[in-house]
This record gives structure tokens, sequence and C-alpha cells, in this order.
């Protein structure tokens, strides 16, 4: 197992798992029966999935199970009555909230029937499997090719394998060809580990030093000397320590074609405009516990694809993080808009994304004692882990069923409690809230509060009378890549006062 990936494997805790949560809601009528038969023979056809985990003393590896079973892993379920989003929220949330068994491969589907006409797939996986991209991309894998059910065929060349049973040497050719990384950046990876830990005892002891290295450094030094001396977010009751017990959430699609209309009359990203939705929505969850909301800053860590553009990902973790400051003190939802699209550009030229694909590679390289106190720092000065994903264009079936809903939930780490995840799919858009009870136990009052902000950007925009051309509004962002050299942030686009 590749650094990277320990470092995510080595975060589960008792009372936050280091788990992927997602739903695909399949169109009626479905053949139960063949959808379980397809789902178990596609899955099983990717060597990642028949492994567990097994510790040795130089890290972890990939084994295969020999007493794999498909019963183990795929059950189905039925709910009582008349199975509604409700009664699957409720059943996501207990399964979030469960541990996967490490003496078997780390994932489960649960097949429920007769949910909304058709059927629905829970399935959990750990992280250290893969991220968000490359998930998404596997399961499209899976799919029914335009031919039909009977025209998939398994792919004769996965890279999978390349990480399986081949020694525990994390600086081997086998997991360099798995990443496409050189022997250098394993290397570097375990001397980073060092440096780490010998710059945050430093800080401890003489901060001064760290603080004039974060304010006249360079490059990657000053970048990770910016983390070390990150300071604390807002104290809100987002920062509670997590009980264990998760309560997932998730909104109606959205017309993707409406939203990208709507950030093009308001001239700022898909991305942008959901922010802002997000941020309002966290305002709006305050203001209805009487909690204050003047000056607060909620500080959310967002994943950004690290893959070159145009290669097809393979599992594993294979991103940087950059620290997102939501203005949730921000009344006006213009104001608010603007200032998050200025952040937004200011971090496009930074560092930040290459420093955290490293500080992860370090922290899985280092003895867990080390990984868990840096992590514990770093991750107590953020409230929310945020993610976007794009999935597919078009639709897509499964054992000759229409996808007709999907959504995922970003697990959280540390002391995070609260995860927020947007989906693109066929043509929607959708937002996800995952938190523990002990920090939002109502997570479906945020997303009623996110749907209404951006009900209130669609009637801004209409009542400013400013034309929509959908056509030449810009397409949902991938997630941002990283830069190959810095660059000056753009400048602010002046904007036209609003009443």
């Amino acid at each position: 197992m590749t650094p990277i990936d320990t470092a995510w494997l080595r975060m589960d805790r008792p009372n936050n798992l280091m788990m992927i949560v997602g739903i695909l809601a399949l169109q009626g009528p479905v053949n139960l029966d063949l959808l379980e038969q397809v789902l178990g023979e596609r899955i099983a056809a990717i060597p990642r999935f028949r492994c567990k985990v097994e510790k040795e003393s130089n890290g972890f590896l990939w084994v295969e199970d020999t007493h794999f079973s498909l019963e183990n892993h795929i059950r189905r379920i039925r709910l009582p009555g008349e199975a509604g989003q409700d009664e699957l929220q409720r059943l996501v949330s207990d399964l979030a909230s469960e541990p996967l068994n490490w003496a078997r491969p780390l994932w489960q589907f649960h097949i429920v029937e007769q949910y909304q006409g058709g059927a629905a797939i829970v399935m959990r996986i750990h992280h250290a499997i893969g991220d968000g991209i490359s998930l998404v991309a596997k399961f499209l894998d899976l799919a029914d090719p335009p031919e039909g059910v009977e025209a998939w065929r398994a792919d004769p060349q996965s890279e999978d394998d390349d990480a399986i049973g081949h020694g525990s040497t994390v600086l081997g050719r086998t997991a360099q060809r798995a990443l496409g990384l050189s022997e250098a950046f394993w290397k570097s990876s375990i001397e980073y580990s060092g440096i780490l830990w010998k710059a945050y005892l430093t800080m401890l002891s003489h901060p001064g030093k760290i603080l004039d290295l974060a304010g006249k450094g360079t490059g990657v030094t000053q970048e990770l000397a910016r983390l070390l001396t990150m300071s604390e977010d807002s104290r809100t009751r987002f920062k509670a320590i997590p009980s264990g017990r998760k309560r997932l959430a998730w909104s109606q699609p959205l017309a993707l074609a409406d939203i990208k209309a709507i950030s093009h009359a308001r001239h700022c990203s898909v991305n942008d405009l959901m922010l802002a939705a997000v941020t309002g929505a966290l305002r709006r969850y305050l203001e209805d516990k009487g909690d204050p909301t003047d000056g607060v800053e909620v500080r959310a860590v967002v994943p950004v694809n690290l893959r070159p553009p145009g290669t097809k990902p393979r599992l594993g973790n294979w991103f940087g993080l950059i620290a997102v400051e939501l203005p949730v003190g921000i009344i006006d939802p213009q104001a608010r808009l603007d200032e998050i699209g200025r952040r937004m550009a200011a971090l496009k030229g930074s560092y930040e994304p290459i420093v955290t694909l490293g500080v992860m590679a370090a922290l899985g390289a280092a003895p867990k004692m080390v990984q868990d106190k840096l992590a514990d720092f770093l991750l107590g000065r953020m409230t929310a882990v945020m993610t976007n994903v794009p999935g597919p264009k078009n639709p897509i079936h499964l054992a000759g069923a229409r996808w007709r809903q999907a959504m995922f939930w970003v697990p959280q780490s540390g002391n995070v409690g609260m995860g927020v995840s947007i989906l693109s799919f066929d043509g929607h858009i959708q937002f996800g809230l995952s938190c523990d009870v002990a920090v939002v136990p109502d997570p479906e009052q945020v997303v009623a509060h996110f749907e209404s902000e951006v009900e209130a950007y669609v009637y801004l925009t209409l009542l400013e009378g400013e034309s929509v051309p959908v056509a030449e509004t810009p397409l949902l962002e991938d997630p941002p890549q990283a830069p190959r050299r810095p660059r000056r942030a753009p400048a602010r686009r002046k904007a036209a006062a609003k009443g």
C-alpha cells in the first residue's frame, strides 16, 4: 500500500470512520436477481475489491482474501412501508455509523428493494481503496455498455493489480508504476515526515521561527510554514467533538443548465455559486439556533485532483488539499458571492495542494503516533470537509436499469464533524451533507436552507432583469488542477453596487 493510501487508512477512529458512503437510485422496473448478479460479478473483477488489508512491520499490504465471498459484501434489504427519501436517509445514516469489517475487503453494498418504484444501492467503501475521482471512474466502468448487459467485459489489463502482493517497501517499483511516481518522491516523503515533525516541535517551543518562515519563505517552504501556523477558524457549534453517530441528508436534484445560467448572469463559476449557497445555508442554520454570525468564518478543507489532465484515474488517493474560508458572517448574497470568488481566485496559484499531497505521503510513511499528532493539529483548524466531484453527463444503466439519481458523502477525519458533498450527474447537480449528531443533529435543515439560497440567487437574477444565455454558460469545472508554476491571482472584478 502506498504511503498516501496508508495515511487515509490510519485515519479511521471509533467516532469518525474514514469511509465514503454513496447511494445509487435505479429507475424501475428493476430485476433484482439480475442486479445482484451483475453487480457482484463486475465488482469482483476489480482486484482491489477482492483484497483485505494486512499489517506488517514496514506498513500495510493489499492481500487477496482467500475466503472472499460476495455474500459478505452484497446484501439485500427492504425498508418498511412505502420507502421514500426519509426512510432511505435513516438507513444510510445508520450504515454510515457502522465500521467495516477489517478481516475482509473494506467495502459493502446494500441493495434496497422497492425504493420509489425501483431500487437503490447503498455503497460503503473505505477511503484507502480510492478517492472520489477514482471511484466514480471505476463505477462508470461497471455500467452497462451501449450494447446492453451482455456486452460488458472486464478490463483484462486492470491497473489495480500493480500494488497487490509484491512486497512491502514503499519504494517498490510496482508502487511507482501504480501511481506514476518516481523513487525520489517516495524517498523524499520519508524525509519529509521527519522535517514535518521537527517543524511541529520547533513551532511549539519557538513559534517565532516558523512565523518568520511563513512570512519570508518562498514556494513550498512558505506554504508548509503557513500550514503549521494557521490559526483556528471561528468557534461555532459546528466544531463540537464527534460522537460517532452520523446523520446524512441530500437535496433534490437541481437542473445543471439552470445553475450554469445563473452563474453566467452573476459573472461567477458554478463552483463559486455552490460555495456561496452552502455558506448562506450555514449562516441560516446558526441563526435558527440563535447563535451569533457576525464575523464568523468557517474553514473547509477541499480536495484538489492532482492527476495529469486526460489520464484515466486509477484506484487510490492522488489529491492535495486547500483550505477555503467561507464568509458566513456576510449577510448580503451578492457580497458573499463576490468575496468567495475573490478568495477562490487567490488560491489558484497556490502551492498548497502539492504541499498537502506531500504531507499525506509523509504522514503515511511516518509512525502512526506522528501522523495522529500532526493530523489533530492541522485538522483542529478546520470545521468541515467539502468536495465537488463531476459525474457522468449522460444517462447510465446498470443491469438494464437506468441510474436515476446518485449521491455520495465525503468522510471526515480527526475531530471534524461535517462533510459537504456536491455531485453533478446526468444534467443535474446535488448537494449532500454528512454530520455527526453532536455537530448537526438535523442536517436536512441545512439542506433546505441550501435550496432556499439557490432560489435566492435565481430571484435576484430575475429581479435585475439580466439575460441568461444558457448556451454560453461555462461548463461545470472539474476539480482544479495543480498549477505547474505559481502565478499571480487575477485582479478582482469590480462588481456594481447592489441594492
